[in-house]
């Protein structure tokens, strides 16, 4: 090798040493971001910006959203809506059911209805009814009032917490197919057959009416297809 090309090959080699991205350039700075950057984060851990809703039924308390009270009966369902609508997507939270009641939701895909408490759409259902539990199961609130898909009672004890303990929900909506999965198992499968159903609306954590009881969420993220 000529000195000349010694000295030009010698210092790029040096570069290349030291700044290894010159080597695979913006792909490998794209493999250095994380996969959480694909979420956008529902709850900033301090205020309830970007939700609206009673405040006597909500607040923030350790970095969590607290839903009702254990020292009174909930007179109405109570909802705190998101100020923005949702089509496509996969909602991640973790929620928590404290108190004697034992019944809350996340609503999706869902409106208020104007001059009531309630909210009209499909709902994440967390808690019991008398047939056992309801964790990850798909209800239709205010509008068909039923369950619209839920898993066998069995296997669903074996993958949800004891009351008082943090479950991991996830519900991925695309087009008219919903899934839910509680810490990790697929409670649901749903493919909705009415085609005057919307598929775009807003989100919206749930306090059941009834006994004294609280349902904390926290870690709320949504990503948009």
């Amino acid at each position: 090798m000529k000195l000349l090309d010694k000295a030009i090959v010698l210092p790029s080699l040096l570069c290349i040493l030291h700044c290894p991205t010159l080597l695979c350039g913006k792909k490998q700075a794209s493999e250095r971001q994380p996969i959480e950057k694909r979420f956008t984060h529902l709850f900033d851990g301090k205020t309830l910006k970007g939700w609206e809703g009673k405040k006597k039924f909500f607040r923030v308390q350790d970095g969590t959203i607290v839903a009702g009270f254990i020292d009174a009966r909930i007179p109405n369902n109570e909802f705190l809506a998101s100020e923005k609508e949702y089509a496509n997507f996969e909602l991640q939270f973790e929620a928590k059911l404290v108190g004697q009641g034992n019944n809350a939701g996340v609503q999706f895909r869902s409106q208020r209805i104007p001059n009531s408490h309630e909210m009209i759409g499909y709902q994440c259902d967390i808690g019991g009814w008398s047939k056992g539990t309801i964790w990850g199961f798909l209800y239709d609130e205010s509008r068909r009032r039923k369950m619209l898909a839920e898993a066998p009672q069995d296997e669903l004890k074996k993958h949800v917490n004891p009351k008082g303990e943090w479950n991991k929900l996830i519900v991925r909506a695309e087009g008219p197919r919903i899934q839910i999965w509680l810490n990790g198992y697929q409670t649901v499968d749903f493919t909705e057959e009415d085609k005057d159903i919307p598929l775009k609306g807003r989100l919206g954590l749930q306090i059941h009416s009834g006994a004294p009881a609280e349902c904390h969420y926290r870690n709320l993220r949504i990503k948009k297809f």
